[in-house]
């Protein structure tokens, strides 16, 4: 893919962000989640690209737009795949809290796991960490391991799970061993990806969330050279046969970042709706309003951080709509 491309991934995911931010603490997760989409698909109409979706918001006859196999940007090369979540957090989002973020990963054809809508078991780390964690491994021992490549003490390291009742048994072994636990309520791409940044506070991320949004995380993890383990958590036959339908032979596989993104030629890139452990917020002023993206490219391994303000005067549909 063209470098340029970066940038213009970038503007959708900022209109998503920019869009869904108007409904941060209103206690309307579905309308954030539809203004996001709306915003997230019309700029794709603007891209020169030869876009399909591979993860989306569902399949056609569950999703208006942004569904799995959806056609994107002018129809031009490059032929890319593209896995989206235009509000990743939507229930953060709803209720006024951190983390929410607008995503979206970009690669050739045919080097994205096609995940389905299910649960997955993920673990990640940053570089440093990396090939010294295992899925399967104990966690007293993945957390011995992670903190002997950081130069920590176990005290001091970071472990980011979600407060659900399927990981209390997980921290209750993370406690044992002394390290530190940031419980989230929703949306683990932003964490995962946080992981990889070396000042964000995080050091490892464990458990079960979605697997969707896993594929998201291994795109930039790929990128900035951490790992994942991750393994499909279908709950019954019907996932198993949907995962199978995709592609995934074995749903009990363990996956590596190579099963899950199987290329380098990547660009994700995530803006933040509400402020997390990755990125800041939107903030609305007098004439607009302010993004903080973080866009990276697989080639080269570059991470930027780029801080934007918007004026809503030269972007009338924008303020009006959610479009610009």
């Amino acid at each position: 893919m063209e470098r340029e491309l970066t940038m213009e991934f970038a503007r959708v995911t900022e209109a998503a962000a920019l869009a869904s931010a108007r409904w941060v603490g209103r206690g309307e997760k579905e309308e954030a989640d539809n203004a996001a989409v709306e915003a997230m698909r019309s700029l794709f109409d603007t891209i020169h690209m030869n876009g399909t979706v591979v993860i989306g918001e569902g399949e056609m006859d569950e999703a208006p737009m942004l569904y799995i196999g959806e056609k994107l940007g002018t129809g031009e090369e490059p032929k890319v795949d593209v896995a989206v979540d235009p509000l990743e957090g939507t229930n953060l989002v709803a209720k006024g809290m951190p983390g929410a973020i607008a995503v979206l990963a970009v690669t050739e054809r045919r080097c994205l796991l096609h995940a389905p809508d299910m649960y997955m078991n993920k673990i990640t780390v940053g570089p440093q960490a990396a090939g010294r964690i295992h899925l399967d491994a104990p966690v007293k021992e993945n957390l011995h391991n992670v903190a002997q490549a950081l130069n920590k003490s176990i005290q001091d390291v970071t472990v980011v799970i979600m407060d659900r009742p399927r990981h209390y048994e997980i921290i209750k072994q993370v406690r044992d061993c002394g390290a530190r636990i940031r419980l989230i309520t929703d949306g683990d791409v932003a964490p995962a990806v946080a992981c990889a940044i070396e000042d964000s506070g995080i050091d490892i991320m464990m458990g079960i969330g979605g697997a969707p949004e896993g594929v998201l995380a291994a795109a930039a993890l790929r990128c900035m050279g951490g790992e994942m383990h991750a393994r499909l958590c279908p709950e019954n036959e019907e996932d198993i046969r949907r995962a199978q339908s995709l592609g995934i032979k074995d749903v009990n596989k363990l996956l590596t970042l190579n099963d899950l993104v199987s290329t380098d030629d990547i660009v994700f890139t995530a803006t933040g709706i509400t402020e997390g452990p990755l990125l800041k917020g939107v903030t609305f002023n007098a004439d607009g309003a302010t993004t903080h993206t973080v866009i990276i490219r697989g080639k080269t391994g570059t991470v930027r951080f780029i801080e934007a303000r918007h004026f809503f005067a030269k972007k009338p549909k924008y303020a009006i709509k959610g479009v610009y």
